[in-house]
């Protein structure tokens, strides 16, 4: 998929810009880059301009810039790229990170959000456990230099379906991605987003505001980080639908693209 770039706060973002049509505005995953969407990009920008951005520090965006501190950046800087590529008004899919800038956007952008799309996300805060175990592992990786393979048996299988059992060659390819990465990138870019993800403050009092007929909630069956019972406690904030994706856990839009493409293709209206 051809990347673009943009500058924002004097850094350059990537993204993929692809279709014709109302805009669709997707958020990947921490470690992961706009090819996670690459399903969706597929059937999506058949119908939908389709625009992907990838976080600071992934794929080939740059190093998160001095001004990215705190979620709130994010949110800002996401907004600062609708409004550069003139886009008044999106649908916005947001899974893992991407529903934690996008929730945000839109309940404080509302005008510009039609239908959102939360996916295998939480605006609460990261549980205390959880939150220290990453920064652990965020450490270790920094302190190595490299994501060891003793680092890699603990962090993919986080990413997928509890049993193991789905998509091998895409695991393997994460696996490689990940054990290939730089030093400087994990020091400088890798480290210090996880700290701001995994340290993001609870804003589950946002949600109530988030209209709830726009709004639905998905996540894998089997979601390992981000568990069926955070989808649905958001849901009832939102007081939204709330749905589970078979056979899937964190990265669902890649174990069951199928159910995934199909559930988006219906739901987000193709507006001229």
């Amino acid at each position: 998929m051809q990347r673009n770039f943009i500058e924002i706060d004097g850094a350059r973002m990537s993204y993929i810009d692809q279709g014709q049509g109302f805009p669709v505005l997707f958020g990947h995953s921490y470690l992961w880059s706009a090819d996670m969407w690459q399903p969706q990009v597929e059937a999506l920008s058949q119908h939908f301009r389709v625009i992907v951005p990838e976080l600071w520090g992934h794929g080939d965006s740059d190093a998160p810039p001095a001004t990215t501190r705190n979620m709130a950046d994010l949110v800002r800087q996401h907004l600062a790229l609708l409004d550069k590529l003139d886009i008044a008004k999106c649908h916005l899919v947001g899974l893992s990170v991407g529903g934690m800038w996008g929730a945000p956007l839109a309940s404080e952008h509302p005008d510009r959000i039609d239908r959102l799309v939360l996916m295998d996300t939480y605006l609460g805060a990261e549980p205390e456990a959880t939150r220290l175990k990453y920064f652990a592992l965020l450490d270790a990786a920094s302190a190595a230099g490299e994501f060891s393979d003793a680092l890699l048996d603990i962090i993919v299988p986080i990413f997928f379906h509890a049993d193991g059992q789905t998509v091998p060659e895409i695991r393997e390819q994460f696996r490689a991605a990940l054990k290939a990465t730089s030093a400087e990138t994990i020091r400088d870019s890798l480290a210090p987003m996880g700290r701001i993800i995994f340290g993001r403050p609870d804003l589950l009092d946002r949600l109530a505001g988030l209209p709830g007929e726009r709004t639905i909630v998905l996540c894998g069956d089997k979601d390992i980080p981000r568990p069926p019972a955070e989808s649905n406690e958001m849901a009832q904030l939102i007081n939204c639908l709330a749905a589970q994706i078979p056979l899937a856990g964190h990265i669902s839009c890649l174990e069951n693209p199928k159910v995934v493409n199909e559930f988006l293709l219906n739901w987000l209206p193709r507006y001229q």
